[in-house]
């Protein structure tokens, strides 16, 4: 069950903009980060959600998209993100969040995959530009932006067939393929 729940969480790019995410849902993702375990326990990261359209506006214009598909800027009006969690790190806690990001980000994605919902996480935003519009303290740092909705295209994994092309890319039809390696090729050692 949790092999299908990874295979399904992949990174959605378009989305159902009108179909909205309520807020409780959005508290629920967030509630699965909370729960998720924490370097030294610090709990030092902090969520901004947002399901406003005004707001996800402010947001999608500080996000750069898709480094692979050179040709594209991003989705449309009408395939946004209904909504997103932003990440941050509270400084007065914690001048360093280990891998703690990582992991809530995993345990999102994981948790509206399994509500029916996409996502894809950023790390690649203006996050000085996300400070100020969202008048975000100046002891909070931005680490990581996920946008979510309801998927409005179709990923598929695939087995990578050249070592050195790990670029994920769109065929004619729009469907998005990303080349994985194989287990073999990312085990090293096996001792039995």
């Amino acid at each position: 069950m949790l092999k299908n729940l990874i295979m399904k969480n992949r990174s959605y790019r378009r989305f159902y903009e009108e179909e909205k995410i309520p807020m409780e849902d959005l508290k629920s993702l967030v509630d699965l980060a909370r729960l998720s375990p924490s370097g030294a326990n610090l709990q030092s990261l902090k969520y901004v959600l947002s399901n406003d359209k005004e707001t996800n506006e402010l947001i999608f214009n500080e996000l750069k998209w898709a480094g692979y598909l050179t040709d594209w800027a991003g989705p449309e009006k009408g395939e946004r993100p209904a909504g997103y969690i932003i990440i941050l790190l509270d400084q007065s806690i914690s001048k360093t969040c280990y891998w703690d990001h990582g992991i809530a980000s995993q345990s999102i994605l994981l948790g509206a995959t399994e509500k029916g919902y996409g996502g894809c996480q950023f790390g690649a935003f203006n996050a000085e530009g996300i400070k100020n519009k969202l008048n975000v303290a100046d002891d909070l740092k931005p680490l990581v932006v996920i946008a979510l909705g309801k998927p409005k295209e179709v990923v598929l994994l695939e087995d990578l067939k050249d070592e050195k092309d790990i670029k994920y890319y769109r065929d004619e039809e729009d469907v998005h393929h990303v080349p994985k390696r194989s287990l073999e090729d990312i085990i090293l050692k096996k001792y039995e």
